[in-house]
């Protein structure tokens, strides 16, 4: 049964409030969904509460936010490694999304928030979520869950991808006008549901797969509504050739002409901005989801992340996918975050253990549009917050918790969990989710996909 009010004491509680302080030996109230009081132990003493958390030795802090995964790519998990970025695409990822269920659409869902929970991660933006994965299934599932997620609806019109035209595989391909209407029905339905912890987003395929004029009309039913919209931009070089040769200008300037720029946006990857671009996307406060892990492993690039921050672009994280990432662990991005640009710009000063933290937790908030309500911890605020165990080989000795977290952490420290006042992972135990019942329909429903797909995926070592 869960309490209705809880008290978190003696944690090391990091609030990323205005000032960034830190609260040694601090205590936080919470009443339903809400922070009530946040301080020293000793000045909160007297709050009492239907639970009671000794925090000594661990980190709280506002739950972590993916703000580009894939639920649906959980399953599909490492069935495309150290492969080429078409053929990737082309030979397994789009092959096995393309003969999705919708039980499958569900299943990996499970898995991959029982993942993002056992890490860390409270919020998510799931980029596209195509009709063959089952919307309703996914809603569903958040709400049963108890995450915070804003679920994007795939929209396209086109079967290229970048300046490569007619690629895309066959169950993949959506009509523009189902899209829309699904999109319609489902934001009907879903936005502002399960306590307001879901959203109902537009998730614009990429350049190649999108017309001028679809791109414009999605622009304006988003404002309209209102809502809030995501696509892949500039993760490809090919996406500069794409607008150099199809319309003679720049991504950010395409970005303009198709009033995709603004808050309500946020591009994933982001990687192949020129330096002039910059300040555009500054200026607009367009949101960039910087995907390190998934962006070394396909060779994409380097985002020019020092330079974005320095501009005042709002820079958040993602995990992105199974197949890409192989893990959703938003603790293990950060660290990425934190060491890639260093070696990348030769300077160990750019891109610091606090500017990681800052786009995970503060950023997303930003890019989801909910800023205002969670992101840091206050008085006032939703409770989503995690708490970290410190007592562990690997953040031994821990004189710099926030160093320590970034530089050494993972999410198998994780302790607990709470979302929107829910606790919904406590002393590593999932609540909301059976975990063994997950992994099992995981690898049934993994095992019929390969097959049903007419894919195999195994070591490229003999196998006896």
């Amino acid at each position: 049964m869960q309490p209705k009010s809880i008290l978190i004491k003696n944690g090391y509680i990091l609030t990323l409030n205005s000032k960034r302080e830190i609260i040694e030996k601090g205590s936080l109230y919470i009443e339903n969904d809400t922070i009530l009081d946040i301080g020293k132990t000793k000045e909160l003493k007297g709050q009492k509460a239907d639970l009671v958390i000794d925090a000594s030795n661990k980190i709280v802090m506002p739950g972590l936010i993916d703000t580009h995964t894939h639920l649906a790519q959980a399953l599909i998990r490492g069935c495309a490694d150290d492969v080429s970025l078409v053929d990737w695409l082309k030979k397994y990822v789009w092959v096995l999304q393309g003969n999705f269920t919708k039980d499958d659409g569900r299943v990996s869902a499970e898995l991959c928030m029982a993942e993002m929970i056992r890490t860390g991660t409270t919020s998510f933006i799931e980029c596209m979520i195509h009709t063959r994965y089952g919307f309703d299934g996914i809603a569903k599932a958040v709400e049963r869950v108890g995450m915070r997620g804003a679920l994007s609806k795939i929209i396209m019109d086109s079967t290229g991808y970048a300046d490569s035209a007619d690629i895309m595989y066959p169950g993949m391909v959506e009509d523009a006008e189902a899209g829309l209407n699904e999109t319609d029905e489902m934001y009907r339905k879903w936005h502002g549901k399960a306590n307001g912890r879901i959203q109902v987003w537009y998730g614009l395929r990429s350049l190649g797969a999108v017309t001028p004029e679809l791109f414009k009309d999605v622009a304006r039913r988003t404002r309209e509504k209102p809502t809030r919209m995501t696509m892949h931009l500039g993760e490809v070089i090919d996406d500069v050739r794409y607008v150099r040769e199809n319309f003679g200008t720049n991504l950010t300037t395409f970005a303009r002409q198709h009033d995709l720029l603004g808050p309500d946006m946020v591009f994933a990857h982001g990687i192949h901005f020129e330096d002039s671009e910059l300040k555009v996307l500054a200026d607009s406060k367009s949101n960039i989801s910087h995907c390190p892990a998934s962006n070394m492993k396909l060779a994409s690039g380097f985002a020019k992340v020092p330079q974005m921050l320095q501009a005042g672009v709002p820079v958040s994280l993602g995990c992105d996918g199974g197949p890409s990432n192989n893990t959703y662990d938003m603790i293990r991005e950060m660290r990425l975050a934190a060491l890639i640009h260093k070696s990348y710009v030769n300077d160990p000063l750019v891109v610091t253990a606090e500017d990681a933290i800052e786009m995970a937790t503060l950023g997303g908030a930003v890019a989801m549009g909910i800023h205002d309500r969670v992101g840091s911890l206050e008085k006032g605020k939703i409770a989503d917050i995690i708490l970290i165990n410190l007592h562990e080989l690997g953040l031994t000795p821990h004189t710099n918790p926030v160093s320590n977290l970034v530089y050494s952490g993972n999410g198998e420290y994780v302790d607990t969990v709470i979302v929107n006042g829910r606790i919904l992972m406590q002393d590593k135990h999932l609540l909301t989710l059976d975990e063994q019942t997950v992994m099992e329909n995981a690898r049934e429903h993994s095992v019929a996909l390969m097959e049903r797909a007419g894919i195999e995926n195994k070591p490229k070592w003999l196998v006896r």
